[in-house]
Order: structure tokens, then sequence, then C-alpha cells
């Protein structure tokens, strides 16, 4: 261990059998943390070139369970976000993808800090369970064509020693060892094709877009050098997704978009996330081609229906595919907030409405703290909205006094108007391919 810290130090490049021995020790124990730490250090200041970060993911994925999806029907699709506010497209997408023919067997996560996770939004269904095994998982995947369950530790373990290092050592920040922790779990969930929402903006962890490209490029190289149908999508996040933020809320503004409306925003991403995945499951031939035929999918119904047999499958009641508002948890208290002068909407900072739906009670702080699936806020207008003085721009859902007046004094700075119509945040940066072809948007 103590030549290949030395090595990496020095900036040199560490072989597959002394990556492998590293991760083996991680994981057994064998290697003390001091060391570990030193070896986060000198890959956060030197770097890791592209084979090295492949053999690293790699490695990442053998130090537990892999999922086997081969026995299922159709292509096996799965999408990943580096995480946003408001981000509820799985609620809507997996069904989607479920309808035309794709079959989505997905492991997700829970939220942290300002960022939402998908299986607490879940689980503000009555009765919806998110703690499924992998068999019972493939099993409901091949029935309905959708499974979204808790990410078990038995996948990847070598990343959850690795990130907890990472998490008091000032050491999160390294694109290679983002792009091993993110990879390492999205192979070893066994999907043979892979969409990735790449964040940037304001609410998102790479807040520059290069950064967010230099990632994207990083996560579609690993995914194709281990066999993986891979395309990275790097999207807007200066202002909250959609409308809803909060884990109840969020579900309602699923199904709305479900049921063929919704916000524009938000059924525009889960449309070219899903066009990207049926070109590389070749069941379209453009992106725009997939994300058509999606759209009807969206207008007919047949999303929905998915999502109701989807919901009954993991012990929710399916009602709420049709009665949302009347099943699902409402917080007692609310409040509006409003605009002193007339004027457009200029900025919504993202970063701050996601700390103010934790101060309501819909987030964590840490790690197993309990969450509030009532709580959160709905914004009442977009940037480039015009407002008129009085007019509210968002409402608070509470439990208690405390949170409520949390949430709003926090909210004070999330809103900027304007006396002009802004320029509109891009939602669109670009797409990076396999073999490195990037392409930028440019509205």
């Amino acid at each position: 261990m103590y030549g290949i810290l030395a090595r990496k130090r020095d900036g040199g490049e560490l072989s597959r059998a002394e990556i492998d021995r590293v991760i083996e020790g991680a994981v057994a124990g064998t290697i003390p943390d001091y060391q570990l730490t030193a070896l986060l250090m000198a890959i956060f200041c030197r770097g890791l070139t592209p084979r090295e970060t492949a053999d690293l993911t790699l490695a990442m994925v053998a130090s537990g369970a892999e999922v086997d999806l081969s026995s299922l029907p159709g292509p096996t699709v799965d999408k990943h976000s580096t995480g946003g506010v408001g981000d509820k497209t799985t609620l809507v997408l997996g069904p989607l993808l479920a309808a035309a023919g794709l079959t989505v067997a997905k492991m997700s996560g829970r939220g942290l800090g300002h960022t939402g996770g998908t299986l607490d939004k879940l689980e503000a269904i009555p009765g919806m369970r998110t703690d499924l095994g992998p068999a019972r998982m493939i099993e409901q995947a091949r029935s309905i064509g959708l499974a979204v369950v808790a990410q078990g530790a038995e996948l990847a373990p070598a990343d959850g020693v690795l990130y907890a290092l990472r998490d008091v050592t000032a050491t999160v920040e390294s694109i290679p060892l983002i792009a091993s922790s993110i990879m390492s779990k999205k192979l070893a969930a066994g999907a043979q094709s892979i969409v990735l929402d790449v964040k940037t903006g304001a609410g998102a962890f790479m807040r520059d877009p290069d950064d967010a490209f230099a990632l994207a490029h990083a996560m579609v190289e690993i995914g194709t050098s281990a066999g993986r149908r891979v395309v990275a999508v790097i999207t807007g996040m200066e202002q909250p997704l959609g409308l809803a933020v909060g884990n109840a809320l969020e579900v309602e503004e699923a199904v709305q978009t479900l049921r063929g409306g919704g916000p524009a925003d938000l059924r525009d991403l889960c449309l070219i996330l899903g066009g990207e995945l049926l070109v590389l499951a070749e069941q379209a031939a453009s992106p725009a081609a997939g994300a058509a035929r999606l759209a009807a999918l969206l207008d007919d119904g047949s999303a929905l229906e998915r999502f109701r047999r989807f919901v009954a499958a993991q012990g929710g009641d399916p009602r709420v595919a049709d009665m949302p508002e009347e099943l699902l948890p409402e917080a007692p208290l609310r409040l509006d907030l409003t605009v002193t002068t007339a004027g457009y909407v200029a900025a919504i900072d993202a970063l701050t409405i996601g700390e103010a739906a934790r101060d309501l009670g819909a987030g964590r702080q840490r790690k197993g703290d309990p969450i509030d699936p009532a709580a959160g806020l709905l914004l009442r207008a977009k940037v480039g909205d015009r407002l008129e003085a009085g007019d509210a721009w968002a409402t608070l859902f509470a439990s208690d006094q405390r949170r409520l007046a949390a949430g709003a004094a926090r909210l004070q700075s999330a809103l900027r108007m304007g006396v002009s119509f802004p320029a509109p945040p891009r939602s669109i940066y670009g797409t990076v391919r396999a073999g490195g072809r990037e392409e930028r948007s440019h509205q």
C-alpha cells in the first residue's frame, strides 16, 4: 500500500491489480482508514486516467452482488439523475418507458440535503413499499415492466466505504471519484441501456456546466467500456423542475403529468430522456422520434395505467392515479408568499428552494432523519411569469408552525423580480454520447 500511495502522490498510474487490491482491502477492513484517506486525497489532487477510473468502477462493482436482468423480456433500461430540486422524473419516466415495451428494474435512493429522493416520494403513497429484494424486483419487472426499489447494501459496498471517508475528508468533489461512485451502482444494477441526467446550475452538485460535461464524459466512457449503452443529457437546475417540491406534492404533480398535463418543463424533460433511451434500446430511429412515441403514450392514458399497476404491485393504493388529492397526505398548515411590487420573475434559486423544503420537513439534514411526506411547497410562478403586487409566488405546507416559519424565512432570498422580461434559464445544455461525442445546445 505504501508503494501505491507514493506512486499516485507523484502522479503515476495504478495498475488494475493494484486497484483491485485497494478495493478488496477497503471492503475487508485490512487497509486502515488513514491509508485509504491518503489515497483518496492523492486521487483528488492528481486525478485518475480514464483507464484507472474504469478499473476502479469495475473493482467496486465486483466488491458486491450484481443483479442479473438477462432473463427479463424486452430491453432493460435505467435512468440516473445527479440530483436536483423538484426532480420527480422517475415517477413519470418509469411507467412511460414500461408502457413503451421497455423493462425498468430500478434501484433508487433517499433524499439528503437540498435534493429529494425517489423512494421518499413513492412512500408518500399509502401502503407503497420499496423494500423489495432483487428476486422480487425481477419478478415484478417481468410481470409489468417496472419496479423501483431501495438499493441494497450488497451492491457496490466498496462505494459506501470510500464515500464515508470522502464525505469527511474534503475529497467529494473529484470527477473520477464521483463518476466511479455513480457508475459502480448503475452497472451493478444490471440494465443494458442507461440515460444519465447530469444537472448543472444553482441547485445542482455540478454548478458549472463545464464540470457537468466533464462528469458526463467520464460516466459515459465508464459505461461504454463495460459494454453498456450510455448517453448523458446535461440539464439545467437554476430553478426547480416543475412547480412542486416535497414528496406527496411531487407525486401529485407526477400523476398530473401522466394524465397528459403537468408542467411543461417536467413533461419535456421526461420525453427527452425517454427518447434517448428508446434510441439506445433500438426502439426508435432518433431521440425526436422516440419522444413523439412517448408523448402519445402520455396522452392516451397508457402511461397512467402502467403507473396504476406499478403502485398496486408494490402494495400502494392504485386509486392515487385517479384521486391523488384525496389519498395523499395533506399538511395542516399552509402559507402563501406574495410579492410586494409588480414585475417579472427574474430568478428562483433552486438551492434555496430545496433548503426551504428541507426546513419545512420534506428533507433530511442527515441520513436517517425522519421526513414529513406532506411538507413542501408549490411554486405559483416560474422565471418569465409576470406577477402583480399581492400575487402569491409560492405556497408553503408544513405540520407545525416552527417549520412553517423557518421555511418562510429561508425563502425570502429565493425570488428575484425584475421590470423587464428575463432571458429564460436553459433547460438543456447538451448531450454526451459514446466515443466522446459531445453536442452543446446554444439556446
